[in-house]
């Protein structure tokens, strides 16, 4: 068993790129309708009516819109369950952790996650891609953030990762109105170690600049 050490940068990139495929591309996922099967151990979603509970959203709406347009918090949490039975069951990650509250996927919980294959398969779709339905469903149901309020949370964080050691972090960028996020200067040629000593006490020092759900993200 091999612990995965790919940055949670890459991760969350990896993860924009698979969910943006092809439904026919990626039709190896869970699929049928399986929304009555529990899976021991899985949290149940938040009422309609816990309204803000779980904490900040990172911009998104704090209201749950319930069953009408099938948007909102409850809606993202219970499409995020989807994807974390999934996971437990076909994907290879029986120890996947549950959800945030707020919806989001618990990226501190999934880093410390065994890696069968060595190949990153626990935060990419599991086994052979064998939820990428259920994630890209859970990613187009993420709650709409606010743009600036994201750059500038990415922006603290940046700063902070250079004042702890981390002098190559680059700062995020604004782009036809989207947060663009920051971090490895060239991705093709990585001049940043994320499993540097440095890096990790960095990281540990400045998550708190982060909004919930960017914490993969730069």
């Amino acid at each position: 068993m091999t612990r995965h050490t790919t940055s949670r940068a890459a991760v969350r990139r990896a993860l924009a790129a698979l969910a943006a495929l092809p439904v026919l591309a990626l039709a190896v996922g869970c699929g049928g309708d399986d929304s009555s099967t529990r899976v021991e151990g899985v949290a149940s979603a938040p009422g309609e009516n816990t309204g803000g509970s779980g904490g900040s959203d990172g911009g998104g709406s704090s209201k749950d819109t319930g069953g009408g347009s099938g948007k909102g918090k409850s809606a993202f949490y219970d499409a995020q369950l989807d994807y974390v039975r999934c996971m437990r069951t076909k994907g290879g990650a029986e120890d996947f952790p549950d959800p945030k509250l707020s919806g989001y996927l618990d990226w501190d919980k999934i880093n410390q996650l065994e890696d069968p294959s060595g190949t990153g398969e626990v935060t990419k779709g599991g086994k052979d891609g064998a939820c990428a339905n259920e994630l890209r469903k859970a990613m187009t149901l993420e709650p709409e953030r606010d743009a600036q309020k994201d750059y500038e949370s990415m922006l603290a964080h940046a700063t902070c990762m250079r004042d702890h050691g981390v002098s190559e972090f680059q700062n995020p960028t604004m782009s036809a109105g989207n947060a663009v996020p920051g971090g490895e200067p060239d991705p093709t040629n990585p001049r940043i170690d994320p499993g540097s000593s440095v890096y990790k006490q960095a990281r540990e020092a400045c998550k708190g600049k982060l909004l919930d759900g960017l914490d993969g993200m730069q």
